[in-house]
């Protein structure tokens, strides 16, 4: 990859975490083609953005934060990143829901992010994964009135 080639990705990765409102990086490893693709189309349907970054463009991407150097252990390896835009927990829910399959087992959560707050694997799967969607809160919102 030439140096232009990759400015341009860095950019692209650099304005995916300045939009989104979380972030979820996945260890992919031990998985075949059609169980990520299966992924992939979760993702998808719950309107979150997935891909699989170089470690050292993701680095150069997130430089400029505060909270880049508490990523450092997690960009290591085969990462893949599940940005949502609207929905914080929307990544997070679709990785706990598909690793519940026997299958599904390998997927690994590295780290989460959510508002310049670094999670670690436990607190994504028990914390944001728990958190209610933006559906669920208007449901609450609309009850309570």
């Amino acid at each position: 990859m030439e140096r232009s080639e990759k400015e341009v990705l860095i950019g692209e990765v650099k304005s995916r975490f300045d939009r989104m409102t979380s972030a979820v990086f996945l260890d992919f490893q031990g998985l075949n083609v059609s169980i990520v693709t299966k992924l992939r189309d979760e993702f998808r349907k719950a309107g979150v953005e997935y891909r699989v970054v170089k470690n050292t463009l993701v680095r150069h991407a997130i430089k400029h934060n505060a909270w880049a150097s508490k990523l450092d252990d997690s960009l290591t390896g085969m990462t893949g990143i599940a940005w949502s835009y609207e929905d914080p927990s929307a990544a997070a829910k679709v990785v706990k829901a598909f690793r519940k399959e026997k299958e599904h087992e390998k997927l690994k959560v590295k780290a989460g992010l959510i508002e310049g707050q670094v999670l670690s694997p436990d607190g994504v799967e028990n914390q944001l994964a728990t958190m209610p969607g933006k559906n669920e809160l208007r449901a609450m919102l609309l009850a309570t009135m």
